[in-house]
C-alpha cells in the first residue's frame, strides 16, 4: 500500500494546543470580520480541540475550507460518521479532554445518533458538530434535512441549533464547557450552512450565558460528617465505587481512603482501573458477570459508600434485593442520580475527588476520637468466598482455543500499561475479568448502551489522543464487522492499533442465552466466520493496510501476541479462532436476584446461608 510521506506525516502531527478555556485561550482580541466557518474554526482552535474526527459533505462542507488550512486541528478522515463519532469518545476517554466529531446534515447527523447515544450513557464529554440544511429550508424537508437537534434531544446534555454566525464563538465555548464539567456527557451544535457561509464578526474570548448551570464540586460537610460517623460505626463497609471516580480524576485519593478505612472495594464495569487489580483489597468487578466475592460482598454489607456509581440494573440485579441490609451513602456529581434506583441514607452531591478527600479527612477525624472499626471477622469471611470462587474457566472439551485463555495472555504479555477497548458480548466480560488493570483511563468500553462496532473507532481515537501508549482492541467477530472500515482510517492515517478478534463463528453472547434459556435453539446466531471463513479476516486486514495474523492453537498464542507487539507502523489484526461453547462465568440471569449468582454451569455458591 501507499505510506504517507513524512512531510504528510509531519503535517498530521500537530502539537496538542493548551488545555480549554475560553477565558484564558484568546487568539485576537480585537473584532474580525470572517465567515461562520472560519469563526467556527478559529473557535476550535482557541479552545484547544487539537484533532476532530469527521466526514464532509454539502451543508458542511463550508467548514472544510478553513480547516485544511489550520495548522492547530488535525482533521481525520474516517469512514463511518458512526466512527468519528466513538474514536471522539475513544480519545476522549483516553486523554481526559473533549472528543470532537463532525458531520453533515441528515444522513450524516443521524449516523452520530449512536455514538452520542453510547456518550450520554457513559457520561463522555464529547462535542458532535453537524451540518443543517440552510435557514430559509429548515421546516421544508429539504435535501438531507433531518431535525438532529430534536432527535438527539433525550441523549444529549444540551444540544444548539445556531441561529447566527455572531453566535458561533459563545455556542463552541459553552458546548465545550458544558461537555466537559459537572457530569460529562456529549453536547450537538447544529449549524446550517448559511450560517457557514455568511461573514461575521468574530471577537475571542466570548462571554458564555449558562445562567442556571452550577454544578455542585464540594460536598456539605454535613453530609461529610455523617457519612464518616457511619463508615467508622460499620461492620460489613463496601466500597462500591463506579465511573465517576475515574472521570473525577480520584484514583489517588480513593487509594487513600480505602487503606484509611480497610474496606473492600468493587469497581463496576466503568470503573476497571480506578483502583488496582493487585491490591489485596479488590475484590472484583460486581454485577451480572462479576466476581462472586464482589457480588457477595454487595448482597451481605452493612454499609455501601457509593462513589459515581448509579446502582444499575446490570450492577443490581432484582432492585428489591439488592444489599438488603445496607445502608447507603451516595455520592454523585449529578443529583438526579441520588436516589434515583436506591434511596440513600446520606446523599452526598459533589465531585467524587472532592467528596473522597474530604472523607479521607472527616474518617481520620473519626478514627483520632477512637472510633474505628474492627473488620477482621469481614475479612476472613470475605477472603474465604473468594478463595472458594475464584475466577476461571474450563479447557474446551473439543480441543479447540478457549477464549479466555487468549484474553489472558494477551493482558498478560501486553501489560497494565496499555490501553485495552472492547466491543460489547463475552469478549466484553472476558476483557473486564482476565485482563488486569492497575491504572485508570486503560479500559475503554460501551458500558451503558451496549454498543456493537465500539472497540475498533475507539481504539483509533485512544491512539490519536495517547501516541505514546499502546492500545489494542479487543473485538469479537460480530461486532469487528460493524465499524472494520475503520482500519483503512488508521493505515492510512498512521494510528497503528492492535486488534484481537475473538472469533467463535457467531454472536457469543446470544448463543450463550439461546443455550441456557431457549433450548439451544441458535437462531440466527451463527456468523459463518468459522463454517466458511467469510469473511476471511486476515486477507480482509491486508486488503485495509493492516497486517493480518492468525492463531488456532493454544501453543501459538504467546508467539503471535509478540509477532503483533513488534509491528510499531502499521494495524495489526489478529484472527483467534476460538471456540464457540465457551460463556461467560459468573453470570446473575436477567431480572433475578443477585443471590441466584451461578459460579458455573448448575453451579450455585451458598448466598442463602449467613456467613457473617
Amino acid at each position: 500500500m501507499t505510506r504517507p510521506t513524512p512531510e504528510v506525516l509531519a503535517h498530521r502531527a500537530h502539537p496538542t494546543p493548551p488545555a480549554a478555556d475560553p477565558k484564558k485561550a484568546a487568539p485576537a482580541a480585537a473584532t474580525e470580520l470572517l465567515t461562520g466557518a472560519q469563526v467556527l474554526v478559529r473557535s476550535l482552535e482557541a479552545l484547544g480541540a487539537d484533532v476532530v474526527f469527521g466526514i464532509p459533505g454539502g451543508a458542511i462542507l463550508p467548514a472544510y475550507d478553513p480547516l485544511f488550512d489550520s495548522e492547530a486541528v488535525r482533521h481525520i478522515l474516517v469512514r463511518h460518521e458512526q466512527g468519528a463519532g466513538h474514536a471522539a469518545t475513544g480519545y476522549a476517554q483516553a486523554t481526559g479532554k473533549v472528543g470532537v466529531c463532525m458531520a453533515t446534515s441528515g444522513p450524516g447527523a443521524t449516523n452520530l445518533v449512536t455514538p452520542i447515544a453510547d456518550a450520554y450513557m457513559d457520561s463522555v464529554a464529547m462535542v458532535a458538530i453537524t451540518g443543517q440544511v440552510a435557514s430559509a429550508s429548515i421546516g421544508t424537508d429539504a435535501f438531507q434535512e433531518a431535525d438532529i437537534a430534536g432527535i438527539t434531544l433525550p441523549i444529549t446534555k444540551h444540544n444548539y441549533l445556531v441561529q447566527s454566525g455572531e453566535e458561533l464563538p459563545r455556542v463552541l465555548a459553552e458546548a465545550f464547557h458544558l461537555a466537559g464539567t459537572g457530569r460529562p456527557g456529549p453536547v450537538l451544535v447544529d449549524i446550517p450552512k448559511d450560517v457557514l457561509q455568511k461573514q461575521t464578526t468574530f471577537k475571542w474570548p466570548p462571554t458564555m450565558e449558562l445562567p442556571g448551570y452550577h454544578p455542585t464540586l464540594h460536598p456539605h460537610g454535613k453530609q461529610i460528617r455523617e457519612a464518616a460517623r457511619l463508615i467508622a460505626g460499620a461492620k460489613r463497609p463496601v466500597l462500591y465505587v463506579g465511573g465517576g471516580v475515574i472521570k473525577a480524576h480520584a484514583s489517588e485519593v480513593l487509594l487513600k481512603l480505602a487503606e484509611l478505612t480497610g474496606a473492600p472495594v468493587v469497581t463496576t464495569l466503568m470503573a476497571r482501573g480506578a483502583f488496582p487489580d493487585s491490591h489485596p483489597q479488590h475484590m472484583g468487578m460486581p454485577g451480572m458477570h462479576g466476581t462472586v466475592g464482589a457480588v457477595y460482598a454487595l448482597q451481605k454489607s452493612d454499609l455501601l459508600i457509593t462513589l459515581g456509581a448509579r446502582f444499575d440494573d446490570r450492577v443490581t440485579g432484582e432492585l428489591s434485593t439488592f444489599a438488603p441490609n445496607a445502608a447507603v451513602i451516595h455520592a454523585d456529581i449529578d443529583p438526579a442520580e441520588i436516589g434515583k434506583n436506591r434511596t440513600a441514607d446520606v446523599p452526598i452531591v459533589g465531585d467524587a475527588k472532592h467528596v473522597i478527600e474530604e472523607l479521607i479527612a472527616a474518617v481520620t477525624a473519626e478514627h483520632q476520637a477512637g472510633h474505628k472499626p474492627v473488620l477482621k471477622d469481614w475479612w476472613a469471611t470475605l477472603d474465604d468466598i473468594r478463595g472458594r470462587y475464584p475466577l476461571g474457566y474450563e479447557e474446551p472439551s473439543d480441543g479447540t482455543l478457549a477464549p479466555q485463555y487468549v484474553i489472558e495472555r494477551i493482558g498478560a504479555i501486553v501489560g497494565p500499561d496499555a490501553i485495552y477497548t472492547a466491543g460489547v458480548g463475552q469478549h466484553q466480560m472476558w476483557a473486564a475479568q482476565f485482563v488486569k488493570y492497575e491504572h485508570p483511563a486503560t479500559w475503554l468500553n460501551s458500558g451503558g448502551l451496549g454498543t456493537m462496532g465500539y472497540a475498533v473507532p475507539a481504539a483509533m481515537g485512544a491512539k490519536v489522543g495517547r501516541p505514546d501508549k499502546v492500545v489494542w482492541a479487543i473485538d469479537g467477530d460480530g461486532c469487528f464487522q460493524m465499524t472494520n472500515q475503520e482500519l483503512a482510517t488508521c493505515a492510512l492515517e498512521g494510528i497503528p492499533i492492535k486488534v484481537a478478534v475473538i472469533n467463535n463463528g457467531n454472536l457469543g453472547m446470544v448463543r450463550q442465552w439461546q443455550t441456557l434459556f431457549y433450548d439451544q435453539r441458535y437462531s440466527n446466531t451463527e456468523l459463518g466466520t468459522h463454517k466458511h471463513r467469510i469473511p476471511d479476516f486476515v486477507k480482509l486486514a491486508d486488503a485495509l493496510g493492516c497486517v493480518g495474523l492468525r492463531c488456532e492453537t493454544k501453543q501459538d498464542v504467546d508467539a503471535t501476541i509478540e509477532a503483533a507487539m513488534k509491528v510499531t507502523d502499521q494495524p495489526v489484526v489478529i484472527d483467534f479462532v476460538v471456540g464457540k461453547d465457551a460463556m461467560v462465568w459468573p453470570m446473575v440471569p436477567a431480572g433475578t436476584s443477585n443471590d441466584e449468582i451461578l459460579f458455573a454451569r448448575g453451579v450455585r455458591p451458598a448466598f442463602d446461608q449467613d456467613d457473617v
